[in-house]
């Protein structure tokens, strides 16, 4: 019985180092959001914005860029204790007076360095730069 529950805590151990292996203390840093050619409804621009998780960790949302096809938002999202090849994703969205109208969806998994990246969607482009860098 003893040599059970040795082995038992040996496997215990053993499964949480390997978890611990796929865990890193990663910073997530997301900036430089713009689009290019988004439609909005038949009689107007789109009033743009965007949301952005990174993993399970809702980043929050950009400014509301009114009457913008080619929009360019300002600032940066960052995220911290992020888990290594979490999902990045950006929601692109056109404030209406009813409800929001969801653009497009762009999702990539991280990598180590810093990227740019391109998303096509079916009603423009959207485009962003993400840096991550961890420690393990």
């Amino acid at each position: 019985m003893a040599s059970l529950s040795l082995s038992l805590g040996l496997l215990v151990l053993c499964t949480l180092a390997l978890v611990h292996c796929d865990l890193y203390d990663g910073h997530v840093r997301v900036w430089g959001l713009s689009a290019s050619n988004l439609k909005g409804d038949l009689l107007s621009q789109p009033d743009p914005y965007v949301k952005v998780w990174c993993g399970p960790t809702f980043g929050g949302m950009s400014s509301i860029l009114k009457n913008q096809a080619n929009p360019t938002w300002p600032g940066e999202f960052n995220f911290v204790d992020i888990i290594h090849k979490s999902v990045l994703k950006l929601e692109v969205w056109d404030d209406d007076a009813g409800p929001d109208h969801r653009l497009g969806t762009c999702t990539t998994t991280i990598r180590r360095g810093t990227h740019t990246e391109t998303c096509h969607l079916k009603k423009g482009t959207v485009y962003y730069t993400y840096s991550y860098d961890y420690s393990h």
